[in-house]
């Protein structure tokens, strides 16, 4: 039981913290936003006829039916490979015979802005806990949570589509469809830049305000190449 959970000790730190956080949810849904506005923007002026808003909804989610599939498989990928880095890390801090070059390892492999914050002894107490572990995986794996973060990945990129395309089904007037989805989006994105500022830690306003200059400026861009 033991050897079990020292073998299996860096994927349980890992799966403490949430496989998407805030930034994550939010990147992903900005993301989708924006493709399916450019989308929307792009076929918009093509024809106004009947099952012209049924057309728009289908390319629209079409569109982020593949980017989402996408965006969750090159998620399971950046996963793998950054967690095979650190596992090649901790293998090497393990065969490593000299505590100091071991610790040496360590302070080289942190990020560039954490180096001066990091002091010797604390990286001896990694060193000590790696070396102390009687086994290590042999290869890194992905687990039910990646996969379940992928599928998350692809929900949010694809359900994004819906506030922008939907209102062309909901709204027979073009022009009033295009002004709806419009507003939707800008609402998303202000939700979703008052989430990033709460995280950070502020308020969230002037990151949601800065989020609707952003979707307003693409917005204008989009009108101003035929959308």
């Amino acid at each position: 039981m033991q050897n079990a959970t020292a073998a299996s000790g860096l994927d349980h730190t890992e799966q403490r913290e949430p496989v998407l956080d805030t930034v994550d949810r939010v990147s992903e849904l900005c993301f989708g936003l924006f493709m399916a506005l450019t989308f929307v923007g792009a076929v918009s002026v093509v024809s106004a006829g009947p099952g012209t808003g049924r057309k728009l909804l289908y390319s629209a989610l079409g569109c982020n039916l593949a980017w989402g599939l996408a965006d969750a498989v090159m998620f399971l990928v950046r996963t793998i490979i950054n967690r095979g880095k650190r596992l090649s890390l901790a293998l090497r801090i393990k065969r490593e015979a000299n505590a100091n070059a071991a610790i040496q390892t360590l302070h080289d492999a942190l990020p560039s802005s954490l180096r001066g914050l990091v002091a010797v002894q604390e990286l001896e107490m990694i060193r000590a806990r790696i070396a102390a572990m009687e086994t290590l995986p042999r290869r890194s794996r992905l687990s039910a949570a990646d996969f379940a973060g992928a599928l998350g990945i692809f929900a949010i990129v694809v359900l994004s589509t819906f506030p922008v395309a939907l209102p062309f089904v909901l709204f027979d007037k073009l022009s009033v469809a295009l002004v709806v989805s419009r507003v939707l989006t800008l609402l998303m994105l202000f939700a979703g830049g008052y989430a990033l500022g709460r995280f950070a830690g502020t308020s969230g306003w002037r990151e949601g305000l800065a989020m609707v200059a952003l979707g307003c400026a693409l917005t204008a861009a989009i009108v101003a190449l035929g959308g």
